[in-house]
């Protein structure tokens, strides 16, 4: 009875032994196991990789240059484009910027001239006429062989209204200069003007020179066109020298080919002050402010 006993915790214990055993060795395995992945280190991803740019060899990198950043338009530019752009409009209003008038006009008037009387057009110019009272008015004149024509032409009905005739065997003076008015004038003027006389031995009258209409003047005035800035075609036909120089020369050649009997005959340029004598002109103050003298277009006007 005490044998069977004694088997039986024999068996017991080497059972509880080898229990351990196994569960000792598992438990070694798995630790190991543990550790080994642990130290394994874990690869990495494509997008965990620095990225690096190859240099050239024997070439050392150069630090990146900084551009500066666009300065703004300070206020004086933004003035200066908004004014050019308002005196762009301003020019534009005139009805001989319009495509094609001004050389319908050149025809127009270049049929109207007689070719016995006056002879062949030499040249066509786009002036301003100034009269006694300082009133501005469009004016187109021509240089022909025998005479100068000015000609007030409609460049909106695109008809001519008025053309005045000038032989210019009788030209006998062109004064080219600024202008100036009596010391107690209220009137001023900036710029410089061409006076054309022919009959220096003949003064206005003094009916005439209190007449804002009269026309009985021995003279001619003449200034800049206000679109002469425009371009260089108009700059070439407004141009106060050129008209002087082949006016001259044309009634120079018309003395020479017609002389004026009992007449002093030659032309004589002068370089001086040309005088207006206005003193209040209001008239003119208004008429010049708003163009009257010029074929302009001037907005809707109606009722």
């Amino acid at each position: 009875m005490t044998v069977c006993v004694r088997s039986i915790c024999k068996i017991i214990n080497i059972l509880s032994r080898m229990s351990e055993g196994e569960d000792g060795a598992f438990k070694a395995v798995e630790l190991a196991e543990q550790s080994a992945e642990s130290s394994d280190p874990e690869p990495q991803s494509a997008a965990q990789l620095p990225l690096t740019q190859e240099e050239p060899v024997g070439e050392p990198s150069k630090p990146a240059e900084k551009v500066p950043p666009p300065s703004a338009p300070g206020p004086e530019a933004g003035g200066s484009r908004w004014k050019t752009t308002l005196d762009q409009f301003k020019l534009r209003r005139y009805f001989v910027l319009r495509p094609g008038t001004l050389d319908h006009a050149i025809e127009d008037l270049k049929r109207l001239s007689d070719q016995e009387e006056n002879g062949n057009v030499l040249s066509v110019w786009l002036l301003a006429e100034l009269d006694h009272w300082n009133n501005e008015r469009e004016r187109v004149v021509l240089i022909t062989e025998n005479t100068l024509l000015i000609c007030k032409y409609d460049f909106m009905m695109l008809q001519c209204e008025q053309i005045q005739k000038i032989p210019l065997n009788y030209v006998d003076r062109i004064v080219h200069g600024g202008f100036s008015f009596p010391p107690r004038s209220l009137l001023s003027r900036q710029g410089e003007g061409l006076r054309v006389h022919w009959d220096r031995q003949r003064e206005p009258a003094f009916s005439s020179r209190w007449n804002p209409f009269s026309v009985d003047y021995p003279y001619f005035t003449f200034t800049y066109h206000p679109v002469r800035a425009i371009d260089d075609k108009f700059a070439e036909l407004c141009e106060l020298k050129n008209f002087q120089e082949q006016l001259f020369e044309a009634a120079r050649a018309a003395h020479e080919r017609k002389p004026v009997p009992g007449k002093a005959n030659g032309v004589v340029v002068l370089n001086q002050p040309i005088l207006i004598e206005a003193y209040v002109g209001l008239m003119a103050f208004i008429g010049n402010q708003n163009r009257l003298g010029y074929c302009l277009a001037r907005g809707n006007i109606g009722f």
